[in-house]
């Protein structure tokens, strides 16, 4: 699956060469679906149609590629934000609006490959339906394939190494993003008892005493479907208690 770009960018041979590094760009795969010369040209296409990924410049006559990611950001479903600049000045600036990298003139295609493996790993988390949708899908790339998994069937997210383990009642998946964006996005249906692992709240079965190597005499949950114990840390021992009593 391929990332569509928008390139924005006040002058034709920046946005010439973007798209010629694009076109070389093979894991993950991009392809130009439109380009900007300045904001408004930029808010329009995008009016148009959804963008995966944003490659911006900053100083553009009019308002600033700060100023538009800033409203960029206010979208239902926001694009990521790549910067790509003559002046790394700004670059405290632009990471406060969350781009997700700053790329500085002249740009390398290995620079570039990395920013939208960034971004690649941002959308994964962003293609899921509205939070209270019964049919709330994670789209995880899983061995050479896309998997369409409902968080409904979702047990617990466990964080392992620079990755992290989806696991339902049949089988696990792996996927790249982090553990805090999952537990913002998703409060309401899963809840954080470790600092490695946030779990669905409807599928706790039981608390029960538990000895961890690592950590030594506590406490571990078992959820419903899976033999898995989870170790809760003690400071969410009592958000766990809730949970149960409810």
């Amino acid at each position: 699956m391929s990332l569509k770009v928008l390139v924005v960018d006040d002058e034709a041979l920046a946005r010439l060469r973007l798209r010629t590094l694009l076109g070389d760009c093979v894991a993950p795969a991009a392809v130009v679906g439109a380009e900007a010369a300045d904001a408004v040209q930029a808010m329009t296409a995008l009016q148009r149609e959804h963008f995966d990924v944003v490659l911006l410049d900053i100083r553009m006559p009019g308002v600033d590629g700060i100023k538009l990611a800033r409203t960029l950001a206010a979208l239902p479903k926001p694009p990521a934000i790549v910067f790509v600049t003559a002046h790394s000045e700004h670059a405290v600036e632009a990471f406060e609006v969350e781009a997700v990298d700053y790329l500085t003139k002249p740009v390398r295609l290995d620079r570039l490959q990395q920013a939208l493996l960034k971004a690649e790993r941002q959308t994964q988390l962003e293609r899921v339906l509205l939070p209270d949708s019964p049919d709330q899908v994670l789209i995880i790339q899983d061995r050479g394939r896309t998997e369409r998994v409902p968080l409904a069937e979702v047990l617990y997210f466990k964080a392992e190494l620079k990755y992290i383990t989806v696991r339902t009642a049949s089988r696990s998946y792996i996927l790249d993003g982090s553990l805090s964006e999952l537990e913002e996005r998703h409060a309401a249906q899963f809840m954080r008892i470790h600092r490695n692992a946030l779990i669905a709240r409807r599928a706790v079965r039981a608390l029960e005493r538990h000895f961890d190597p690592e950590e030594g005499e506590g406490w571990a949950v078992r959820l419903n479907g899976i033999d898995d114990l989870l170790v809760v840390s003690r400071r969410q021992l009592s958000a766990v208690r809730e949970v149960m009593a409810g």
